[in-house]
């Protein structure tokens, strides 16, 4: 997997891939993160961007300009399966989405800032949007990283053990029973007799009770379909 981030602060999104699972998907060999400096392809020698907008009211807008000329570029030496907006006002990232996009082979991911992009852009180029919640920030990199580390950890080969990304919350649409480790025993705190009983059976039937009373208590609307 390939996936090219357009951003205008490069040094704000790099560090998460720097670092546990996003850098141990690269060392493998698995997937090529590239960065792309929006300011690159600015209309002028000053590095010009942004412009107000038109009708007037408070915040910059993305000019359509070097978005354009940078997907051109992009798109020019390969084919690409999704080219994804960070931004709010899209729909919110989960599993299922996470899960389509880890099957892809490239991605361009553009993060907004400022007020947003020209219209013209998520006409012309989007083929899909992505918040990753009902909230504000200043530009789209952290939600950038977020998406990633959502897909690069499901890729075959990533996580030391590959079971692990299927029995996480979210992917039978339902979150995680509690999971306990040593000591048995801690200052009277016991981990529930059945998890050391070494019936399997009942343990599965233990855990997907408690995942069942977990989302009935904190996101019951998982379990309205």
């Amino acid at each position: 997997m390939r996936i090219d981030i357009i951003t205008v602060s490069p040094e704000l999104i790099q560090s998460p891939f720097e670092y546990s699972i996003m850098k141990r998907a690269q060392e493998k060999g698995l997937v090529e993160v590239h960065f792309h400096n929006l300011r690159d392809f600015a209309v002028n020698d000053y590095g010009k961007i942004d412009d107000m907008q038109f009708g007037g009211g408070a915040g910059m807008v993305l000019m359509i300009e070097p978005i354009d000329a940078c997907i051109s570029k992009l798109k020019a030496e390969r084919d690409y399966d999704e080219i994804i907006y960070m931004t709010p006002d899209a729909p919110t990232l989960n599993q299922r989405t996470a899960n389509t996009l880890s099957m892809k082979e490239n991605m361009i991911i553009l993060c907004g800032h400022y007020k947003g992009v020209d219209q013209r852009v998520r006409d012309m180029f989007i083929t899909k949007e992505i918040s990753i919640g009902d909230y504000v920030l200043s530009g789209g990199e952290l939600g950038a990283a977020v998406l990633c580390d959502t897909i690069l950890r499901l890729i075959p080969g990533v996580l030391g053990d590959e079971t692990s990304a299927l029995t996480d919350s979210f992917q039978d649409d339902l979150l995680s029973p509690p999971v306990y480790t040593r000591p048995a025993d801690y200052k009277g705190h016991k981990v529930p007799e059945v998890l050391t009983s070494g019936n399997f059976p009942k343990i599965e039937e233990w855990r997907t009770d408690k995942a069942l009373e977990i989302t009935e208590r904190v996101r019951p609307d998982l379990l309205e379909d």
